[in-house]
């Protein structure tokens, strides 16, 4: 027996040179024999190597404590372990709080460890000396997440963390934001085109301009003066037809579930010969059944207006429409409007505006529309591919925008341009200022609002059921 050996009292490891013994635990005989090199429980030398230079630390010991030990019961004996685990007893876990960054950092410890936890006490895996579930397993996953680092994720994602963990998808703004801000964009940009008109008339050069061309273009002496009855109910008509196109084009454009199928008879005018009958949406027959009738009226309307010579009226026949569209177009801006006699005489922004209307607007419309109308012809390989349906789209959608944006600056312009005196020009052939224009216009636009509410299946069924059949 050496000097040093009390008996009673766990004999101290020597520290010789070179030499680092294992430390033996606290509990255990120093004549307790060591584990074979082969058996599996055994510590490989690097994981003895940690032990000894690696002390078992409060945050080890608390990991190893709140994985095992229940948290309102007395902790259970300690276990023996063999000699040379780096697992540490349960009686050795100090009882020292953890803290926050601690205990954050310690989360994938815990998780790692909940399934050797809730093994049997008995069963082969938990016996002393078996490897420890604590032990992180080696690579980049099995680093513990720094504190924070949770908050952090969920603020480079697009939602919310709820209760649990769930992620909330982000809160979806009103239906209002959205035209409300289109509107408000619309009026701050109309805002500072009439407050850039208006400083453009403060410039003498500006002005020699506007004095120079007043927006009226030449016009050829004969051109008829007044508007015929016959152009008032065109007018009326075309209204008509086209407000309730635009209505049908876009239900075409956004319904997902049609309110029913139609499909045309066999040889009749809806299924020329060489084309199988098409089954469509009810919407869409409707919508095919109002761009004939706008065609056929619109081309009534070109021959009276070539047979009566008022095609003059609306269409530039001189180059000095282009100078005085741009002053008429200043004169508009600046809320100043230009002097003018529809009666006798459109400005030249209102003939260019007519002319694209009817001589291109129109005719885009018609040839965009039969590209996808039942009555283009299936097999015309050649005629397919010189024209393909995907133009079609490209031109349609803008040129029906056009006519909306037209409509719009047109009731604009006719209402604050002298609203009674253009109303009877438009709606009963005379060059006065009374009441009956307006009263045909709140007819008309009665006829409009009743043709727009019957323009539903219920209504529309039994004319599509006589021209095919109908399906749902």
């Amino acid at each position: 027996m050496t000097s040093d050996h009390i008996p009673g009292r766990p004999t101290a490891p020597r520290r010789m040179a070179g030499y680092k013994p294992l430390d033996t635990p606290p509990g255990v005989p120093a004549s307790d024999p060591r584990p074979p090199a082969s058996s599996p429980s055994a510590a490989t030398p690097s994981d003895s190597q940690a032990t000894v230079d690696a002390p078992v630390t409060a945050k080890t010991a608390a990991r190893a404590d709140t994985s095992t030990k229940p948290p309102a019961a007395a902790a259970p004996p300690a276990r023996k372990r063999r000699m040379g685990s780096t697992a540490p007893a349960l009686s050795e876990a100090p009882s020292v709080a953890e803290t926050p960054a601690d205990a954050a950092a310690s989360t994938p410890t815990a998780v790692q460890m909940a399934p050797a936890a809730t093994r049997k006490e008995g069963s082969p895996k938990t016996r002393m000396g078996s490897a420890p579930a604590s032990t992180p397993a080696a690579g980049p996953s099995a680093a513990p997440t720094p504190a924070g680092a949770g908050a952090a994720t969920r603020a480079q994602g697009t939602g919310t963390p709820a209760a649990g963990g769930t992620v909330q998808a982000p809160t979806a703004l009103p239906r209002w934001v959205k035209p409300v801000g289109i509107v408000a964009g619309l009026l701050v940009l109309a805002a500072t085109v009439v407050l850039g008109a208006r400083w453009l008339r403060t410039l003498e050069g500006v002005q020699q301009f506007i004095a120079t061309y007043d927006g009226h273009g030449s016009q050829p002496g004969s051109a008829p003066e007044g508007i015929p009855s016959w152009l008032g109910w065109q007018h009326f008509l075309n209204m008509f037809f086209i407000v309730l196109i635009i209505r049908t084009g876009l239900q075409v454009r956004t319904e997902r579930k049609p309110p029913g199928y139609w499909t045309p008879k066999k040889n009749s005018f809806f299924a020329p010969k060489g084309n199988s009958p098409k089954k469509v949406s009810l919407t869409q027959w409707l919508h095919q059944c109002l761009d004939v009738l706008w065609v056929v009226n619109g081309l009534v309307f070109v021959v009276l207006l070539f047979a009566t010579g008022q095609w003059m009226r609306i269409v530039p026949t001189h180059w000095d429409a282009i100078p005085n569209m741009l002053s008429a177009a200043v004169q508009y801006a600046s809320l100043d409007w230009p002097s003018e006699n529809g009666w006798v005489h459109y400005n030249a922004l209102q003939v260019m505006a007519y002319f694209v209307t009817v001589f291109i607007a129109a005719p885009l419309a018609v040839l965009s529309g039969m590209r996808f109308s039942t009555w283009w012809p299936e097999k015309a390989d050649r005629l397919n591919k010189a024209y393909p349906v995907e133009w079609a789209r490209a031109v349609h959608f803008p040129v029906m925008l056009y006519f909306v944006g037209f409509t719009i600056v047109h009731i604009f312009l006719v209402f604050f341009t002298g609203a009674l005196r253009n109303l009877n020009h438009m709606y009963t052939s005379r060059d006065v200022v009374d009441w009956w224009g307006l009263v045909v216009l709140l007819a008309s636009l009665a006829t409009v609002t009743g043709a727009w509410f019957l323009a539903q299946p219920l209504f529309t069924t039994p004319i599509a059921t006589r021209m095919g059949k109908v399906t749902k």
